[in-house]
């Protein structure tokens, strides 16, 4: 069972092993192809009253169609979808370039699927699609990552984007006495929501209490796991004196620990960020992980499904103070532009982690 500061977690049982790699689907009908009663998706005022249309077609579109952390949070999206009686599915690019996902947005939208969630690998390289999208009358709501605020909805963001990355910077401080060199070890230069942790990562090291900690790299692992291999093993023997690395992606940390692991560097170089229990139990059993943190991904996707669902049923329209409801998670309220926050995240290490199974 999945226990958070914040709420408990109900967690789906099990990972599906299928994915759908390519963007196949249904033709809807002329009514619905035209945009007609799509609710919130043409432009027209949100009723909190409105019941969510059964049968919705919801696409999740994730940065790259097989990254661990993408598929649980889908996969709580398509199971959210089908609670309410519509059909979910997942498609993306098998790479986080920059532009890899624009042509399934536009495949997308020619199916006339009623909504889109889309966490987005570059805000402005989607935003064109996207408001093509929605100019069609079809719902756009990116989670994880933002697109440009004009080109989605709503934001479904996994936690507050500035404790996230105040909290990173107090993780890794505590582990190596609050002194010394640090790098951080990111996905792709242009992903909204690691640029955004990492810019609060650097206000927070403004602050007294953090005087002595020095970054000195940002490194790109571009979300790929033997890069972010070899990224972090060049950190590591560019900078001998290196004493934490910050890795706010679950690939990465994940890629970071294994390096690390069978170094001379484990003990010595702590290794903190964002990462997944099961991903990561064996490096904190082992010594070579201290702690780090994550939110719930399944129910990241699970609260995306209900947004977008409400969305495409015309229940809210992504105004700041709107309400609604999402399943087992309960009510949430949309906050400044679009954003609706999940929650904070949990601190994982050696006395917790086993509580733990995603």
């Amino acid at each position: 069972m999945f226990r958070s500061t914040r709420l408990l977690w109900t967690l789906s049982a099990g990972l599906a092993l299928t994915l759908v790699a390519g963007c196949g689907g249904t033709t809807k009908g002329s009514d619905e192809a035209a945009g007609n009663d799509t609710g919130n998706a043409t432009g027209a005022a949100a009723d909190p009253n409105a019941k969510i249309k059964e049968g919705l077609k919801i696409a999740f579109l994730p940065k790259e169609i097989d990254n661990p952390y993408e598929v649980l949070v889908d996969k709580g999206g398509v199971d959210a979808v089908k609670e309410l009686k519509g059909e979910g599915k997942e498609v993306g690019p098998s790479d986080a370039s920059a532009s890899s996902q624009v042509s399934y947005i536009n495949t997308l939208i020619q199916q006339q699927q009623d909504a889109i969630v889309i966490a987005a690998n570059d805000p402005n390289a989607v935003a064109p699609a996207l408001k093509d999208a929605m100019k069609k009358g079809i719902a756009v709501v990116t989670y994880d990552s933002d697109a440009a605020v004009d080109a989605r909805q709503i934001f479904v963001n996994q936690a507050n984007s500035e404790d996230i990355g105040r909290a990173q910077v107090k993780l890794i401080s505590d582990q190596i006495g609050g002194a010394g060199k640090i790098a951080i070890l990111s996905a792709t230069p242009n992903a909204t929501n690691q640029n955004t942790w990492i810019d609060f990562m650097k206000d927070e090291l403004k602050k007294p209490e953090y005087a002595k900690l020095e970054l000195v790299k940002v490194a790109y692992g571009d979300d790929d796991d033997q890069k972010s291999f070899q990224e972090a093993q060049g950190l590591l023997q560019s900078i001998p004196d290196l004493k934490g690395i910050i890795a706010p992606t679950t690939v990465g940390i994940a890629a970071a620990a294994r390096y690390l692991s069978t170094s001379p560097y484990k003990g010595k170089v702590k290794l903190t960020g964002l990462g997944t229990p099961n991903l990561m139990r064996e490096f904190v059993k082992d010594g070579t992980v201290t702690e780090f943190a994550l939110w719930n991904p399944n129910d990241l996707g699970y609260l995306a499904g209900y947004t977008a669902a409400a969305l495409a049923s015309g229940q809210i329209s992504g105004k700041e103070g709107e309400k609604f409801k999402a399943g087992k998670l309960g009510e949430y309220t949309i906050g400044k532009n679009g954003e609706v926050i999940l929650g904070p995240p949990t601190d994982f290490n050696k006395d917790n982690i086993d509580d733990f199974d995603f």
